[in-house]
């Protein structure tokens, strides 16, 4: 086998690919679970830091 042939990358089997998704979804589920908390506190200086946050990164939100 010539050197620049070798892979070093794993094959993918179903386990792992249904674990990564699983990562993924749960990563998602609490990012929307932290934006919406935040979003709706109802402290204001949550809620403040996320309007502001959004008006920085050039984001609409009202």
């Amino acid at each position: 086998m010539h050197p620049s042939t070798i892979t070093t990358e794993l094959p993918r089997t179903s386990s792992t690919v249904r674990s990564l998704l699983l990562q993924l979804a749960a990563s998602a589920a609490l990012g929307m679970l932290v934006l919406y908390g935040v979003a709706f506190a109802e402290s204001p200086l949550a809620h403040n830091a996320a309007h502001d946050v959004r008006h920085i990164t050039v984001k609409p939100c009202h």
